[in-house]
Formats: C-alpha cells, structure tokens, sequence
C-alpha cells in the first residue's frame, strides 16, 4: 500500500497533456489515489489506451482529446470531464512545449506557441475549471480542492537560450500565486511546481542545432524522471484540508543552476 492509496477516493482529477511524460504519470498516481481521471491530450490514442488500462484498475477514466492553446476545445473539455465524470477536485495544468535557442535566431511561430500553450492554455483551463474546484472544495468526501500547475526551474532562474520559454514560465508562476490568494480562502490550494531537467519528449521538440546545445548543457547529468514529478503532485494533492503546499522547486541532485 502506498502513502497516498486510497486518499482521492469519491474525486475526480483532469490532467492535461495526459498522453505522455509527466502528464501519464501524474495521472497513474492519482488513480492509484483512488481518483477518477480525465485525461486530456491531443494524441487521442494515447490516452485512450491510457484510460483503458487505468480504467481496468477499478477508477473510471474518460480520454478527451483537445488542444489547450484553442479556448473554445479547453472550456469544452474541462466541461465535458465536470458532466461526465460528476465533479472535479484536482487539475493538473501540465500541458506545455519547451522550445529553446538564441532570441536573435528565433523562429517567431516557436514564441507564439509556446505562449499560447504554456501561458493562454493553462490560463483557459484554470478559468474553466475554477467554478468546478470552488464546488468541490465545498463537499463531501475532502472539503477542499486543488489546481497544480506545472512550471519549471525557468520559471525562477533565466538562461541564455531560454528567453521566451522563461518568459513563459515566469508568468505562469506569477499568476498562480495572485490565484492562490483569490482563492485560498475558500479552499482551492492553487500550487506551483518548478522542475529542473527532466528526461521526457520536451527536449526532442527543440531544433537540432538546440538539441546539441542541450546535450552539451546536461548530457552528463542524470535527470528527473517523469515519475519523480508525478510523486510530488500526488503528496500535495492528498494532505488533509489544512495543509496547502504553494510551491516546489526540485532539480536533479547534479544539476546546479
């Protein structure tokens, strides 16, 4: 038995880029929770796949295929997971691309995406979610809800290469702590997580020019594993009502900055 077993039992959790990484394994550790998932991705095989063999454990797990950076398909599905799954305790904001290289070489598109899915994405599905978490957090079985957003140590500290995607993480920490003092009071713990390297498909995203630039910057470094992430997640949304983890900053044990 795990520490968390059990402890989601009667709720319901939405991941979003549930279909590979940090999001697949965020969402195995809530149904082993006890949670009922949503899985929302927009590789609809993926999570298909994913909701049958969480499903085959004894939750209930819907895959909702959608794009985040789309306003219209990031309300729709949050609402879809509400009515169909009956309630929402926990969002995991997780969807998001990392696209690094100088400012001056940048392809202007890469800019764009990444504040549209890191920054305009999590923005549309925290706001739909809101009404949703505010009810939970009123109700049996916990009283109390949670809204995870994932960040990363870009968020905190700026690196020459990373000037648009820090700027996107910076924001995303910005506004989530002005939504954790909207809403703390009325229990939705609205919580930041700050990765450092982590070994996932982020990386295989970047040009080639870049992907070398990364090797040499932490080739020899035994990074994160999605795993790792998705263990926080789980013991921040299973502590009792009274305790609100706001944020987390964790590196691999050989990455210094």
């Amino acid at each position: 038995m795990t520490a968390t077993e059990g402890r989601l039992a009667g709720t319901v959790a939405l991941v979003t880029g549930a279909s590979s990484g940090i999001g697949e394994a965020a969402a195995r550790n809530l149904a082993a929770a006890g949670a009922d998932v949503a899985l929302l991705a927009r590789r609809t095989g993926r999570i298909e796949a994913l909701a049958a063999e969480l499903g085959g454990g004894g939750v209930r797990a819907l895959a909702i295929e959608a794009d985040v950076s789309d306003r219209e398909q990031a309300e729709a599905a949050v609402a879809r997971a509400a009515a169909e799954l009956g309630r929402l305790d926990t969002v995991v904001n997780n969807a998001g691309v990392m696209l690094l290289g100088p400012i001056l070489e940048a392809p202007v598109a890469e800019w764009e995406q990444m504040v549209e899915v890191n920054l305009l994405g999590l923005l549309y599905v925290a706001k739909a979610s809101l009404p949703h978490l505010l009810a939970a957090a009123e109700s049996a079985p916990r009283r109390v809800a949670d809204l995870v957003n994932i960040s990363s140590v870009a968020g905190r500290v700026t690196r020459l290469g990373s000037g648009a995607y820090s700027a996107t993480k910076h924001a995303v920490g910005a506004f989530s702590e002005s939504l954790r003092q909207e809403v703390t009071g009325r229990h939705v713990r609205v919580s930041l997580i700050e990765p450092g390297a982590v070994a996932t498909e982020l990386f295989s995203h970047n040009r080639p020019e870049v992907q070398e630039r990364l090797k040499g910057r932490f080739g020899e470094i035994e990074r994160l594993e999605a795993e790792d992430i998705a263990e926080v997640i789980a013991f921040i949304v299973t502590r009792g009502r009274r305790v609100a983890i706001n944020e987390v900053l964790l590196r691999p044990t050989e990455q210094t900055g």
